[in-house]
């Protein structure tokens, strides 16, 4: 009588082939991501003090801190680029710009669109059709963040 192990294996490894295979983008994405370590050092070198909660939620990097002259500030923080975007931070552009961007962007059912944080935040479908979480740039719309919803 044979072993179940080899079926087990085989198993096992189809199951994560299909899981990767689905997944290559989000892998690609966390790889370019910054960790917490470089998060918290980028902001102490912009003049945050206090820095608590750094956390990676929804696409981007979250944290709390006090700014340069002690006000006590919520932070999103460009997984990529490191951009900071503080929560009194003003946008430059409206609900409208913001689903116009992502549509041409190839978004798809954008929806529940607001301001907070410090950045733009909508849901929608991708180009592929999976529900997905935006974070965006508030002056330019450029996605900063994207986590499947």
């Amino acid at each position: 009588m044979s072993s179940p192990m080899p079926f087990r294996r085989t198993t096992l490894a189809v199951t994560a082939t299909l899981l990767l295979a689905g997944l290559p983008a989000m892998a690609q994405e966390a790889q370019e991501a910054m960790t917490a370590a470089e998060v918290r050092a980028r902001l102490e070198a912009q003049g945050y003090t206090k820095i608590n909660d750094v956390e990676f939620k929804d696409g981007v990097w979250s944290a709390d801190a006090r700014s340069a002259d002690g006000n006590r500030v919520d932070l999103s923080i460009d997984p990529k680029t490191g951009e900071i975007y503080p929560d009194e931070q003003v946008a430059n552009l409206g609900e409208a710009d913001v689903e116009a961007r992502l549509t041409a962007a190839g978004y798809a059912k954008v929806h529940d669109i607001e301001f907070e944080d410090g950045v733009w935040k909508a849901e929608a479908e991708d180009p592929q059709g999976k529900d997905v979480e935006l974070r965006l740039d508030p002056a330019t719309g450029k996605v900063i963040g994207k986590a499947r919803d």
